[in-house]
């Protein structure tokens, strides 16, 4: 098995790490796992037989905003989409 998937995630195997102590989050691409945890700027992913590790540059909890910047800019053309259709529906409105 190797340890680096082609993301550069460090694969842990379950029977290396059976359970996770940490709260499961929402905040994350889930790509097929079963949950997802962060502690800080470190994000996991549990999949059936391993976990996949991480560390994002920036703490989604502590900034948000400069997380989606650096760590998520993939999400940032949908961003400006919803912000210039949610414009345009208030301002029909009127």
């Amino acid at each position: 098995m190797c340890f680096v998937d082609n993301e550069g995630n460090i694969l842990v195997p379950k029977t290396v790490r059976p359970l996770m102590e940490y709260k499961p989050t929402m905040l994350g691409e889930k790509k097929g796992s079963k949950k997802q945890y962060r502690h800080g700027k470190l994000h996991i992913r549990e999949y059936d037989d391993c976990y996949s590790v991480h560390y994002d540059k920036i703490d989604p909890h502590k900034d948000p905003f400069g997380h989606i910047l650096v760590d998520a800019s993939k999400y940032i053309p949908g961003i400006m989409m919803l912000s210039v259709l949610s414009d345009y529906l208030i301002n029909s409105e009127k």
